[in-house]
């Protein structure tokens, strides 16, 4: 069907099933059809009208107030503030015009939309927005606001960019043969530059695109996946990225693929949008604070937000002419999602995880494994190793406890490597519930990097978290994050002062693999002290600095200002087994064997070394099942 029999054939039905539509104007948003209409009934209470009209014309359908009746945004926000009971505690309202709602944050939002009230209906008669409630976030993000900002910036663009996205996504599928392929491009039996590229004979989707973890380089081929293959290139005929959660060994290198040539879109989580903006907004600086270029700008990363579809987990969009994409939680990481591909009508279907965890963490629900249906899955490897049986939650909180009751008794101070997403919340938790419970001595902790603003975006995500944490944060009003015992370094005076001090402290640093940051100034003070002890706490890749340390490195040699220094490793390395958001080879077997339904063929990816070809091989012992585990640049046919 041609663009235009989609849009006539919407306009037709609304007349024949709701002649006094008052339409204005239907349009095309990347794959959706967006509605807009005079008629403050049939965009405030007609949804069920929406909804039987998708099912018709299988796209989905919103209705949207035209912009022609919308109150002025200033007026509206004083009626609004006039309207909302102060008892509701009002925090913030913010307009997304290209959808026509207004986003209202409140204490607690309840009040506003409780049966026995008429403030929604208020609200909607006097301004003509629609209005969404959210709860405040407990946790002030820059992030956030500024990641609203920027879209508010780029209205235009978005919309234009949305309406040619579905012109696009309308076009009619290539004759001949049909066939599907599957390469690697990295990310494949090594742990590092992620990246996976589904073909068909009508598409072709890149799912991540990360670097290897180590310190930036000038030279952007260095560390990215094998982008320059035939089969990638020319990165302008990708037809969409799609991106499993924000690390970046996962995310870092997308907006590289803007910077040469790609102007599709990025399907993401709202979370892991956020989130790999500030991963890859800090790379950068931290490339520059080591004067290195870096292989993007700022730039890049702007036109990554502006092409970026946030889909909620559960949710199915076209994502090319052939192609649906859902989103299941894969529990890794804030907004963490495996990625669903649901290919032709009914024709084959593709599951690649990502990083999961199949276990309640004390910050996510354990990684869904139940698919509508699945003949190829994609698994991680990371932990799968002979010898990786992973230690419980409770081993990784009582080895942590152990080792700062050890380091404070000699007067040391404790540093935990960590990335800014996840493990420091997790990390942060542990920490809060034990001094609470008096079981480490009382101290100040402090986080250093991104540390603080990722735990803002996690309060300003609460859905995303396990169902104890939400409701501590969003309910009982009892936010662990918010503990005056954290204190946040904020400037590169105060992080000397705490390298010099001889207070006992506990310090969470970036980056985690100690391949930069602010870590590495706290390990070269305390390095040669043996009074002092550094944790790991998280994976640490081969290659990387963090991993020459834990395996035992008793002298290294470090550029200090320009110069080569070298220094004795006398401080206790220490390790705490049990934070990983990876699954051991043990959980990912019973996320395997408890999956439904049973896959046809298993890939294995994302491990070092042989880790992905062993377990391949123990996965076809096991399950009976077609297993592989493909090296970078090789492509295996699915279809």
């Amino acid at each position: 069907m041609a663009f235009k029999d989609y849009i006539s054939e919407t306009r037709s039905i609304f007349d024949r099933l709701y002649p006094d539509n008052r339409i204005t104007e239907i349009d095309y948003e990347g794959p959706n059809i967006v509605v807009y209409t005079k008629d403050e009934a049939l965009f405030s209470k007609r949804d069920d009208l929406a909804r039987q009209i998708a099912m018709e014309i299988r796209r989905r359908i919103i209705i949207r107030p035209d912009t022609s009746i919308m109150e002025d945004e200033d007026k509206a926000r004083e009626q609004i503030s006039a309207i909302i009971p102060e008892s509701a505690g009002l925090k913030d309202i913010y307009f997304e015009s290209d959808t026509g709602e207004v986003v209202i944050e409140a204490d607690e939002p309840s009040m506003i939309t409780s049966r026995d009230s008429d403030f929604i209906k208020r609200i909607k008669s006097e301004t003509k927005w629609s209005p969404r409630l959210v709860r405040a976030p407990p946790i002030y993000s820059r992030t956030v606001k500024e990641m609203r900002e920027l879209l508010r910036e780029m209205k235009e663009e978005r919309k234009e960019f949305l309406h040619n996205l579905g012109v696009k996504l309308t076009a009619p599928l290539m004759p001949g043969e049909t066939w599907i392929r599957l390469t690697a491009l990295g990310g494949h039996r090594e742990v590092g530059r992620s990246a996976t590229l589904i073909s068909t004979n009508n598409s072709r989707i890149l799912v991540d695109c990360g670097m290897i973890n180590q310190p930036a380089d000038e030279t952007p081929w260095a560390e990215a996946p094998y982008l320059y293959v035939p089969e990638a290139q020319p990165l302008s005929a990708i037809d969409a990225v799609v991106l499993t959660h924000a690390h970046l060994d996962h995310s870092g290198l997308v907006p590289l693929l803007y910077k040469f040539g790609y102007d599709g879109p990025i399907y993401l989580t709202p979370p892991t949008r956020d989130l790999s903006a500030l991963l890859q907004g800090d790379y950068i600086k931290v490339a520059h604070a080591e004067g290195k270029k870096g292989p993007y700008e700022t730039k890049h990363i702007r036109e990554m937000v502006k092409h970026s579809i946030p889909i909620r987990y559960n949710e199915t969009t076209d994502i090319t002419r052939d192609t649906r994409l859902t989103f299941y939680n894969a529990g890794h990481i804030l907004g963490s999602a495996s990625v669903h591909l649901h290919i032709g009508e009914g024709l084959y279907n593709i599951v690649l995880s990502g990083d999961v965890k199949f276990e309640k963490s004390w910050l996510f629900n354990p990684a869904n494994n139940r698919f509508p249906r699945v003949e190829t899955f994609m698994t991680e490897s990371t932990y799968a190793g002979r010898d990786d049986y992973s230690h419980s939650r409770q081993d990784a909180s009582e080895t942590l406890i152990e080792i700062i009751n050890r380091t404070f008794e000699r007067k040391g101070s404790v540093l935990i490597p960590v990335f800014a997403v996840g493990r420091s919340q997790e990390v942060m938790l542990v920490l809060e519930e034990a001094l609470r419970e008096n079981r480490i001595p009382q101290c100040n902790v402090y986080l250093d990097g991104m540390i603080m603003e990722a735990t803002a975006i996690h309060a300003a995500y609460p859905e995303y978290l396990n169902k104890d944490l939400r409701e501590k944060i969003m309910v009982s009003r009892e936010n662990p994050f918010l503990n005056p015992l954290f204190k946040k370094v904020e400037t590169s005076q105060m992080r000397k002062d705490l390298c010099d001090s001889t207070e006992s402290k506990v310090v969470l640093a970036t980056s985690g693999m100690m391949s930069g940051g602010p870590v590495m100034e706290y390990f070269t003070s305390w390095v040669d002290s043996p009074q002092h002890s550094l944790v790991f706490v998280g994976y640490q890749a081969d290659g990387t600095f963090g991993r020459r340390i834990q395996r035992g490195a008793n002298e290294i040699t470090l550029s200090n200002h320009g110069k080569s220094a070298k220094y004795k490793v006398n401080m206790a390395i220490e390790v705490a087994e049990g934070f990983s958001g990876h699954s051991d080879k043990r959980q990912l077997l019973s996320y395997i064997a408890t999956m439904q339904p049973k896959p046809h063929r298993i890939m294995v990816n994302h491990g070092d070394g042989e880790k992905a070809y062993e377990f391949s091989k123990l996965i076809r012992t096991k399950f009976g099942v077609d297993a592989y585990a493909l090296r970078n640049l090789e492509t295996i046919r699915l279809y």
